[in-house]
């Protein structure tokens, strides 16, 4: 293991954030692009490119964290919202090329292990992850396993025939509708005007934050209800940005919500790796491909 490093990389749907990362997990490098959204073709090539650009003889592996639905049998990312991603096999169209290792994992489950553990979760075994970014991804950790299914919460449904979802998906009242740094761009162009963004009532911390963060609450408070969590995790550019603005609110819909007794032990907090969670939980993927070779 002396030595020997992985290339995690975070697809996001605005930005490509990549790391060279050792066994310990300690992050050497880092590179960051903007994520092609007009073709599949265009992104597999981004992809090459900042694997390529960070790569070192000591690179034994190389993961991708996509924020589309992942098929853990055959490795598939099936489809995403927000990027150009239909049908995308890391194994066949990238291995190949890169001739190293490589897995995918969808991004916000790969979050989730990152918090297991090296953030937030370090200690627990049971652990739930919301990621709210352009869109609000989800992770599950149960008895200290990851799960490996679809786990995509921010597609739950939490207003019947409420807002409609964003890019690709044809659904209404999804909790990304409402609690995404989309969902919130559209809430600051309503109450700020043309032009402004989730930035904007961050920065001002605008009482409109109030019932994002009540939507969050009641989204956080069935995923209790469903799995029992230890620690609940809130991370996602947006999330971290908007912190107690939105965990606020948040915990007094949960206080509500959730059943006894899981309400008042259930721990909600901010993610510790910050935007880096997606890039690390890849490169603890990648450092598996690496065991497996």
């Amino acid at each position: 293991m002396s030595g020997r490093c992985v290339v995690g990389v975070d697809v996001g749907g605005t930005k490509i954030l990549a790391g060279l990362v050792d066994a310990a997990g300690n992050i050497e490098r880092t590179l960051e692009l903007p994520t092609p959204v007009t073709s599949q073709t265009e992104l597999v090539e981004a992809l090459v490119e900042v694997v390529e650009e960070l790569r070192t003889p000591a690179v034994a592996a190389a993961a991708f964290a996509v924020p589309a639905r992942v098929d853990p049998r055959g490795g598939y990312a099936l489809g995403a919202v927000n990027v150009p991603i239909e049908r995308l096999s890391a194994r066949e169209e990238l291995g190949p090329r890169l001739g190293i290792p490589v897995a995918a994992i969808n991004d916000a489950s790969a979050a989730a292990l990152a918090e297991f553990r090296l953030g937030a979760g370090r200690g627990t075994s049971d652990l739930v992850t919301l990621t709210l970014g352009t869109g609000v991804g989800g992770g599950v950790v149960i008895g200290g396993r990851l799960f490996e299914g679809w786990a995509e919460l921010g597609h739950m449904v939490i207003v019947v025939d409420g807002e409609p979802c964003f890019g690709a998906c044809t659904g209404r009242g999804h909790l990304e509708a409402y609690c995404s740094g989309s969902a919130a761009d559209r809430v600051a162009e309503r109450e700020l005007g043309p032009g402004k963004t989730a930035h904007d009532l961050v920065e001002q911390r605008h009482p409109a934050l109030e019932p994002i963060g009540h939507y969050l609450g009641a989204g956080i408070a069935s995923l209790v209800n469903i799995f029992d969590p230890e620690i609940f995790v809130v991370g996602g550019g947006f999330g971290i940005a908007a912190g107690e603005l939105l965990l606020g609110p948040a915990r007094r819909t949960i206080e509500r919500d959730a059943l006894t007794p899981a309400r008042e032990y259930a721990r909600l907090t901010l993610a510790e790796l910050g935007a880096e969670a997606g890039m690390i939980g890849a490169a603890l993927v990648a450092h598996e491909a690496a065991e497996r070779h």
